[in-house]
This record gives structure tokens, C-alpha cells and sequence, in this order.
């Protein structure tokens, strides 16, 4: 057998939204030793030039990699995956990642009325990595793209428990919402994770029903995938032999809220 289930999965993104990967990626990998990331530092990153978080992705992985030697690592951002994914497979290729991009694929196959909604970050929503997809995937639908700039924001907040106003959430949902010719949109791709936080706030504020989708534990499913085939017996079959899962916090400095949080999600601070 491979050493890879002795090695940590590390779960990236720029704040808490990667949390939702690691809860799916528990669930099915119970065994597993984790590692989660958190870039407060480069927090958010739909601030960020696009060359110029290139770099400081690429340079921020050299050193985690070289820290942790993880198994694999899932990038749970989809402004990261969809735009240093392919240059992080070039400059690790012994190392396998699994990134997060929209679901737009899957959102094709359920859609009913042909309206599909993906609501991410400007980045993601301007990348040609997304426009791709829907172009490959759901041509025969009618997608809208919304970028919103203050959603993964407040998806910190609102887990920190802190006051969230709605009316500023429904303003950045609304544009998701289209009635065209007696037919509405029905999916919403949730397309950072940070919003899936917020999707209890979203069905109560949303204009009508619609199916919001998660790919947490789509992305789950694929990691666990790529473990099984690294290691003879299937690596989700292992009995779980290592430490506690910890966190790592870029900025080296997070609140005493996060710490919580992240206690409550059972990570040991580390620095």
C-alpha cells in the first residue's frame, strides 16, 4: 500500500467557505488526517489582479506543500480553481488536486424550465474557464452569470454570528431570479463556497422555490475517489490512525471568533 493514508488532505480556501467541503470530505473519508488552509491574509480575492493572485497562489502552495507533503489537496474556491488549477497540476505534478468550479454541468441535466442562475464572485464570473463549461455543458440552456462583491463577505460574517442585513443579501440575489415567458429559473448554482453558509438566508429571502446548488459533496466524492485508487485496499476503508485535524491561518493573526469556528468544526489551531 501507498503512504498516502498517512499523509494529510489539504482542504484550501481564501476564508471559512472551503468548511463545506471538509464536513462532506469527513463524512465520506472518516479515516482521513486533514489540513485546512485558510488564506485570511489574501482575503477576499475577488479584490486581487488576476496575474498577481496567480503568483501569490503559486508561491503560497510551494511552501505549503513543502510544509505538510499532503496526499492531496482540494481547492475548495472556485476563484482559485478557475484560475491557477492547471498551473498548480504543471508546477506539483506529484501532487493530485481537486479543484471547484461551478456545477454548471449537473445544473443542465436537472433544470426543468431551462433557466439556470450561477452566482459567484466577478472572477469566477468573468473567467473563460466558466463560460466554457457553460458551453460545453449547457448550451441549450439560458444561463445568467452573477458576480456579486460583498457575498462571500457576508458569509463570514453571518457564521461569525454576527448581524447580517437581508436587505443586502437580497440585493445580490435578485439578479438570479428571471421569469421569462411564463417559465423561471429553478437552479441557482452556488458557485463559491462560502454562499452554501448562507442558503437557509437565501431560501427565505428568494422570490420563489428554487433548487440552490451545493457541489460540496460532489468535490468530496472526487477526492475520495483519487485516494482509493492511490492506495491498494481504498483508503476510505482505513481505520482512522492519526492526529487531530488542525487549521492553518495565514495571516497567523485570526479573531477569537474564527478560532471558535473553527474549534467547532473539531481544528486544533496551528501555526
Amino acid at each position: 500500500m501507498t503512504d498516502t493514508a498517512h499523509r494529510p488532505v489539504l482542504v484550501f480556501d481564501s476564508g471559512i467557505g472551503g468548511l463545506t467541503v471538509l464536513r462532506e470530505a469527513r463524512v465520506l473519508m472518516p479515516q482521513q488526517h486533514f489540513v485546512y488552509v485558510a488564506d485570511d491574509a489574501g482575503f477576499p480575492y475577488g479584490a486581487w489582479p488576476d496575474n498577481a493572485l496567480c503568483d501569490h497562489l503559486l508561491e503560497l502552495f510551494a511552501r505549503l506543500i513543502a510544509d505538510h507533503a499532503p496526499a492531496l489537496v482540494i481547492i475548495a474556491c472556485n476563484t482559485a480553481s478557475t484560475l491557477v488549477l492547471d498551473d498548480l497540476r504543471r508546477a506539483f505534478p506529484a501532487i493530485s488536486f481537486v479543484g471547484t468550479v461551478p456545477a454548471i454541468k449537473p445544473a443542465a441535466e436537472r433544470t426543468r424550465s431551462g433557466l439556470i442562475s450561477v452566482l459567484a464572485t466577478p472572477g469566477t464570473v468573468e473567467r473563460a474557464y466558466t463560460r466554457d463549461l457553460i458551453q460545453s455543458f449547457a448550451a441549450q440552456c439560458h444561463v445568467r452569470l452573477v458576480g456579486s462583491l460583498q457575498l462571500a463577505g457576508l458569509a463570514e460574517r453571518h457564521v461569525r454570528r454576527a448581524p447580517v442585513d437581508d436587505a443586502l443579501i437580497r440585493a445580490e440575489i435578485i439578479d438570479c431570479f428571471l421569469d421569462r415567458q411564463g417559465r423561471r429559473t429553478d437552479i441557482i448554482v452556488l458557485a463559491c463556497t462560502h454562499y452554501p453558509f448562507l442558503a437557509n438566508v437565501f431560501r427565505r429571502l428568494a422570490p420563489w422555490p428554487v433548487d440552490w446548488l451545493d457541489p460540496a459533496e460532489a468535490i468530496a466524492r472526487r477526492a475520495c475517489s483519487i485516494l482509493d485508487a492511490g492506495n491498494e485496499a481504498g483508503s476510505c476503508a482505513l481505520a482512522r490512525e492519526v492526529a487531530c485535524d488542525h487549521v492553518v491561518f495565514t495571516s497567523g493573526n485570526p479573531d477569537f471568533a474564527i478560532c471558535r469556528l473553527m474549534q467547532g468544526f473539531g481544528l486544533a489551531l496551528r501555526a
